[in-house]
């Protein structure tokens, strides 16, 4: 049977979080800040696209000039330099277009730049699964919506202005024909915005959980092989990918009011101009005018508003939902950068503190057919505490830590963190998890060291951890903090020394050690661990590979799949077999003479 366990601690300290989410609805008035910081460019946009304008009256002008006042009346050469005018106005609107872009990659560049900064900063600082996707795919697509919006914007309003104005030089009536379908279609247009973001932010949730779960699921598929649990993983991400693909139809499906929109503004005019060519003929409208409005709706206005529709439709919406999903998730610093206490130091209200962490009946297994790993496991931790976690290979060490974490969810039992429920985005910032195969990035020492914390690092404080978990001599060895560090050129007990001196700096009180030390010698794993032990309401857990560990711990879980136990050293000395076999595993052999 299944031992259920429970510690009754002393008092301590809770995690405390500070959340500054910024409001949502700031996001026109930073936009309208950014482009009024921008004006310049604004303005040099502005004076390449008039050049647009010109090109577009020309496009309708120019050919009922040649044949009311050339071609018709026998006159062909006039006809011929009317042309050439139109021609010429064409290489100069390509020309304006060419400067276009430069100005539009100088407001576009900028703003790909802040967000990269700000998704970096929020994942840097609070470890969050989502700033994957927001790096990778939703800032480009900010970048890349925002550059489509800002041209196919800034097209139709030069180009609509220049075949309006266009329409109205040759025949005012002709606005009655091609005016009232194109307000029409955009007012369709228009109305299918609101719903297009939503369903647009539907996609980008069901694309950040789809990302989160194989960031999760993909390093760990050996694992989920040996277990026999692919078909409870294969499950759950196939139900995610399900949620993206419903989500990916539902925003599809307002694809049909976009063609809508598209056939009443854009192809509804040239079919008026044709059933209205008589009358319009016996109204005093020339033949050239006629044409040349046929030519301002197919050649400049349908492929104006199609791009529109198709640009600012999809880059609209989407635009608009990544700028808020990406100004609006950051989560504020993990606690206020002030010299006042930090989280290790806060108390949950007047009352007694939470636990560091507990565990109710906490049951999880890998596969539907699997054993459990972890079975009816009741265990609270108190603030403070140093708790090593031993048994043998394959009995739930690791997944006990990873519970812990918020990184598995259990099958049954529910799981606290200061009080928080695992998993969440306060847990997120309570509780630091090291690996046995530590991560070292390439960059300078302090970057790496600084890793988990929401602003720069005092020199006096990363001095302090390095002496305290000893990365002193490394760091000096590598030239010092500003030093710059090739991941692939360290050993993994130097690794293994940034990554714990990089969590020991780290607000988190509840620090777990899932065999972090286990490249270390025995004298600098003790010098870690004590300097964990020594962290003001800080509370340790230790994945014990060898006694000296189990026996510089306060309490001690044995865990062997089956049965735990729960003591300090000499008391499971005298009641568990299991652990006076692995005390006797442990002790090594004789040196040989």
């Amino acid at each position: 049977m299944t031992a259920r366990i429970r510690t009754r601690g002393r008092r301590g300290q809770d995690a405390e979080t500070a959340a500054d989410a910024p409001a949502g609805a700031a996001l026109p008035t930073r936009g309208l800040r950014f482009l009024l910081a921008r004006r310049r460019v604004l303005l040099r946009l502005t004076a390449w696209s008039v050049l647009e304008t010109g090109q577009t009256f020309l496009i309708g002008y120019g050919p009922a000039r040649a044949l009311d006042e050339g071609f018709l009346r026998g006159r062909a050469d006039v006809g011929l330099v009317w042309l050439a005018v139109t021609g010429l106005g064409v290489l100069l609107g390509a020309y304006g277009t060419a400067r276009v872009y430069a100005a539009v990659a100088a407001l576009v560049e900028p703003l790909r730049d802040l967000l990269v900064e700000r998704v970096v900063t929020r994942g840097v600082r609070t470890g969050d699964a989502g700033s994957l996707s927001g790096l990778t795919q939703q800032v480009e697509i900010a970048r890349d919506t925002f550059a489509g919006l800002v041209m196919v914007s800034r097209s139709f309003v030069f180009t609509a202005a220049g075949a309006l104005a266009g329409l109205f030089t040759l025949a005012p009536p002709l606005l009655l024909i091609v005016g009232p379908p194109l307000i029409v279609g955009m007012a369709l247009f228009a109305a299918t915005l609101r719903p297009l973001a939503r369903r647009q932010e539907t996609f980008l949730v069901a694309d950040e959980a789809l990302a989160g779960d194989l960031g999760t699921v993909c390093p760990g598929l050996r694992d989920i092989t040996a277990t026999g649990a692919e078909a409870q993983i294969a499950a759950g991400t196939g139900e995610r990918v399900e949620s993206e693909l419903r989500a990916a139809r539902a925003l599809a499906h307002w694809g049909v009011l976009r063609v809508a929109s598209l056939t009443i503004g854009g192809q509804l005019p040239i079919v008026l101009l044709l059933a209205a060519g008589p009358w319009l003929l016996s109204h005093g409208v020339t033949a050239g005018a006629l044409v040349g409005a046929l030519a301002y709706v197919t050649q400049s206005l349908l492929p104006a508003l199609r791009n529109l529709i198709h640009g600012l439709g999809t880059s609209g919406s989407r635009l608009t939902v990544v700028l808020r999903r990406l100004a609006g998730k950051d989560t504020g610093p993990a606690r206020p950068p002030d010299t006042g206490p930090g989280p290790a130091d806060a108390t949950a209200g007047h009352g007694a503190p939470h636990p560091a962490f507990s565990l109710a009946s906490v049951t999880f297994a890998y596969g539907p057919a699997s054993a459990p790993v972890v079975q009816d496991l009741d265990l609270t931790l108190p603030p403070g505490a140093h708790l090593a976690v031993v048994g043998p290979s394959g009995a739930g060490k690791s997944t006990l830590t990873a519970l812990v974490a918020g990184l598995l969810a259990p099958s049954h039992g529910t799981i606290r963190v200061g009080g928080h429920p695992v998993p969440g985005p306060e847990v997120a910032a309570a509780r630091v998890l090291i690996p046995q195969e530590a991560y070292v990035f390439s960059g300078t020492l302090t970057e790496n060291l600084a890793y988990l914390r929401p602003g720069p690092v005092p020199g006096e404080e990363l001095l302090a951890a390095a002496e305290a978990v000893g990365l002193a001599p490394l760091a000096e060895r590598l030239g010092g903090f500003d030093a710059r560090i090739d991941p692939a050129a360290l050993s993994a007990g130097e690794r293994q020394l940034i990554a714990l001196t990089r969590a020991y700096l780290s607000y988190a009180p509840l620090a777990l050690l899932d065999e972090a030390t286990c490249h270390l010698d025995p004298g600098t794993e003790e010098r870690a661990e004590r300097a964990f032990a020594a962290r003001p309401g800080g509370t340790l857990v230790v994945v014990a590979h060898r006694i000296s560990s189990a026996r510089r711990a306060g309490r001690v879980l044995v865990m062997d799949g089956r049965s735990t136990a729960y003591g300090s050293h000499e008391e499971l000395m005298r009641s568990s077999g299991l652990y006076r076999d692995l005390v006797g595993s442990w002790i090594p052999a004789p040196a040989r003479r």
